[in-house]
Formats: C-alpha cells, structure tokens, sequence
C-alpha cells in the first residue's frame, strides 16, 4: 500500500483542470512509482446534482455561446460566499471520500472546490493530518480570476505566473504560502522536443505536409467548438505558400465537415485529425496556432514557441480574458473576431513576412525555462510532513531526458 495518499480534487470544466490532475499523478509516478497514491474526484459532477447541471451549462456556454458566460461568472462567485467556512452542495459525498480515502494531502485544480473543502477536510481529518494546497493555471488577476481560487488557510498556493500570484495575494492569500512554478503539463508533453530535422521528416512523413511551407494550426478544446470551415476559407488564396493542421476534438460531425472540405480542395495542403494526444508535436511543427483563450493550450504554444492568434469569434469567456489580456499586454498577441480579421491578418503576413517574425520574438521573449519537477517535489512534501514518512523522489526517468 502506497505510504503517502493524495486526493486531487478537479472538475471537467473546459480541459484544462483535468489535464493538470493527470499531468500531476503521472508525474508522481514517474517519481515515486508505488509509494504514492493519488485518487482524482470530479468533485464537483460526483456529489451533486445541481453541480453536475452547472458543469454541462459551463460547456454547452463555451461549445455554442461564450458571450453568455459573463452572467454566468457571476453567479458562479457566489460560491466564495456559500462555501466561506464549510462545503455547501456536495457534503455528503465529498466527506464520505474523506473518511474512507483519508489523504495526506488535499490538492485543487478547479477555482471551485477550495474555499470551505480545506476546511471541512482539516475538520474530518484533524487539523494535523491533512494539508491543503491549490494550483491556479489562470495567466492574469482581474475579472475572470474567480475569487473562489484564493483560500487563505491553505497550505501552498501555486501560480502560473507572478502575475497571477500578486493578484492572488491582492485576495487574501498570504505571500509566504504562494509560488510561480510554471505549466504542470505531462511527462511526455513537457520533455518531448523535435530536433529541427525531426520536425521536417514529421511533417513530410507523419502529416503528409510541406516542410518549407507556413503552417497554420487550427486547434480545438476537447468538446470540439470551432470556427474551422469559415476560417480555412481565409486560407484557401495563399494555397502555394501555406498549409493547415486542424484537428476537431471529440466532435465527430466537424471532423466528417472537414474531410469533406478537404476533398472538395485538393489544391490546399491540409492534415484533419480528431482528438489527438499529439498537440505538443502538432504545435512544434506549426508557425502559429488559432485557439481560444484556454490556459492549458497557450501555455503548451508558449512552451513550444507556437504563435498564437487568439480565437474571439462569438465572445470571449471572462476567465479566457485573462489569458488573452496576459498576451496582449505583453506581446501584443493578436485577436480576432470573425473570420474576415483572420483574412487580413494572414494576408498581412503573406505580403509583409517580417511582420510575423517580429510578433514571434516578441511572444517567445515571455517562454521560460522550468524544472517540472520541482512543483511536483513540493507538493508531495506537503503530504509528507502529515504522514509522517519522509520519500526520496527518484532519478529523472531517462527515457525523458532525451529529445526526438
């Protein structure tokens, strides 16, 4: 039996949340193997009905109507009052999972299951038995940083960024018990670089596209909300210069549109995937990537120096704001907002390159250079200092250490 547990608490909220509770266990693994036992709750779809709703509501908004979300915000807020001392909806469930898991470590990925989780579970398990720590993945403060993120009793606050962690102490939270520690993205993701040469062969061979061609990367949430069509359309004049990657998430209807589109233009080059586990390779191939203001996508663009272009058709959810206000101010990171911006925008690049290649130094001089372990380290200490046992990460996996 694992020596240290650790409970993640997430929400399937957009992708993001998720993909930082699996980035963490798998991370845990590669360094602590069996010694460390990490269980992820979809809290909030789990013990309640009323959340459960409110989580289908959230991505219905950003799938078909981002500008509705707004209202939806601030409802949401009014959680940080509900939940100030204990957990409102959901108690039951969330204390059964207390008594029975009884972790070391309480760590949230979602804005909604801080305030009054921490308390309720130092209150089941003894304030000497449980720590309680967050990882917020918002870029920016201001509206759209949800106030539900900050719980000042808890043990470790993690940030993205400084930006982030000011704002947060700006909330309540004490600077003492906060750090900026980066992306939290998988092993595999994090580690898996392509050499210059790799990346021609990946494109000519795995994608069937040109390597000497500017590749526009169309990329897509989970739930597969998208602006494909009308924007490959924009496309379509530059056909002897440029090229496409789309992929369409777990939406089987765009993808079927897009094969569609695809035969009906042989003279555009264009790959079209589903789902795809390769992102991160798709990005590192890619001169620039149209996407919404999701944390978890830009900050893989910017750890894969991918350009982004920020994706505003139909509105921009308060929370996408913060990360598209963090890009704007400090690399002047373009939006658009229907497909005709998308035109001119490309159309400037086509006839001036030099502009791209100044947006791009510009959006690169924000990438900086992280140990991804380090958080993981911290964290698993947290738990350590309640179980009373003391773990020796193991040596960073070799099979990481190399690049493709």
């Amino acid at each position: 039996m694992a020596r240290v547990r650790i409970l993640v608490l997430s929400s399937s909220t957009g992708a993001g949340h998720d993909a930082r509770a699996q980035a963490f266990a798998e991370w845990c693994f590669e360094l602590y193997r069996h010694e460390i036992d990490v269980r992820i709750e979809q809290m909030l779809e789990k013990s309640s009905g009323f959340f459960s709703a409110g989580v289908n509501f959230y991505n219905w908004i950003q799938k078909k109507s981002p500008w509705i979300h707004k209202a939806f915000y601030l409802f949401v807020e009014l959680l940080s009052l509900l939940n100030r001392r204990s957990v409102s909806f959901g108690r039951v469930y969330y204390e059964a999972v207390l008594k029975e898991y009884r972790p070391h470590l309480v760590f949230s990925v979602h804005d909604c299951l801080n305030r009054g989780y921490f308390q309720m579970a130092k209150k089941v398990l003894g304030p000497t038995k449980v720590r309680c720590a967050t990882y917020c993945g918002e870029f920016s403060g201001g509206f759209g940083y949800s106030a539900n993120w900050v719980e000042p009793s808890a043990d470790l606050y993690i940030s993205r960024t400084s930006t982030a962690r000011d704002y947060a102490v700006k909330l309540g939270m004490p600077v003492e018990r906060t750090r900026v520690r980066g992306h939290m993205m998988k092993p595999r993701q994090h580690l898996e670089l392509l050499k210059p040469e790799v990346r021609r062969s990946f494109l000519e061979e795995n994608l069937e596209l040109r390597p000497d061609f500017f590749t526009v990367f169309l990329a897509t949430g989970g739930n597969g909300a998208n602006n494909h069509l009308e924007l490959l359309e924009q496309l379509l004049p530059y056909a002897d210069r440029l090229q496409a990657v789309v992929i369409c998430g777990k939406n089987r209807e765009a993808y079927n549109q897009l094969v569609h589109w695809r035969t009906e233009h042989p003279q555009f080059n264009c790959f079209v995937d589903g789902f795809s586990d390769e992102v991160h390779l798709l990005m590192q191939v890619s001169n620039v990537i149209v996407t919404r203001g999701g944390t978890t996508t830009c900050a893989k663009a910017l750890h894969f120096g991918c350009t982004i272009i920020f994706n505003g058709i139909g509105g921009i959810m308060p929370q996408e704001e913060l990360t598209v206000k963090f890009f704007q101010r400090g690399a002047g990171v373009p939006s658009i907002a229907n497909a005709a911006d998308f035109g001119r925008l490309i159309e400037s690049w086509m006839s001036y390159p030099p502009g791209f290649e100044a947006l791009r130094d510009k959006f690169l001089q924000l990438r900086y250079e992280e140990n991804p372990t380090v958080v993981i380290q911290e964290l698993v200490d947290l738990a350590q200092e309640a179980s009373g046992t003391k773990l020796k990460a193991g040596p960073f996996p070799a099979k990481l250490r190399q690049t493709h």
